[in-house]
């Protein structure tokens, strides 16, 4: 995630390389990413999850942020509108039935719900499987069997931290071992 996208890796990066997102580690086969900011920023956390998004949609695959927090996943929508420069990564909501969906805070613009390759999620559990799912929620999604990578953004917020540093546990606990990059913002 280097090269003028405002993150890159620091020297202090462990476990996997850094491959699109669609790679597995070759022992398990479900990746498990963390990515950890040094800030509490929240807004860089999510821009962390746009370029992630960004990244898997240029890959080609479809991708899955998922968040239990609605308000903060709604920030995200418009974000990854405006994140970057000349980025666009079409998107929709998934809804309460597994499949996509337009989002209540935007007009229907064209019936390609079905064909957006990110999908965002504040609780509806997908019905289909993702090529990679960027978690924001505090827990473990409870669709781990759907998905081939998962990226977890951990930033310097304490809770967050302690809700991360649990995940991790049990992810281990799950026979898998997570790689941790540790990112600065610039």
């Amino acid at each position: 995630m280097g090269g003028g996208d405002g993150i890159s890796p620091s020297a202090a990066s462990s476990g996997a390389d850094s491959s699109p997102p669609g790679s597995c580690a070759a022992d398990h086969p479900l990746r498990v990413d963390f990515y950890v900011l040094e800030g509490t920023a929240a807004a860089a956390r999510l821009k962390v999850a746009c370029r992630l998004a960004e990244k898997a949609y240029r890959a080609s695959q479809r991708a899955l942020i998922w968040h239990c927090d609605r308000a903060e996943l709604e920030t995200l929508d418009e974000l990854l509108w405006t994140f970057a420069d000349g980025s666009f990564v079409p998107h929709d909501w998934l809804t309460s039935n597994g499949s996509p969906g337009h989002s209540d805070s935007r007009q229907q613009v064209a019936d390609t719900s079905a064909e957006a390759p990110v999908l965002l999620s504040a609780g509806s559990a997908p019905a289909a499987a993702f090529d990679f799912v960027v978690n924001l929620a505090p827990d473990l999604p409870p669709f781990l069997h759907l998905a081939r990578r998962v990226a977890e953004i951990i930033d310097g917020d304490d809770g967050r931290r302690r809700a991360g540093r649990a995940r991790f546990k049990a992810y281990r606990e799950l026979g898998i071992n997570p790689a941790t990059h540790t990112l600065r913002t610039e």
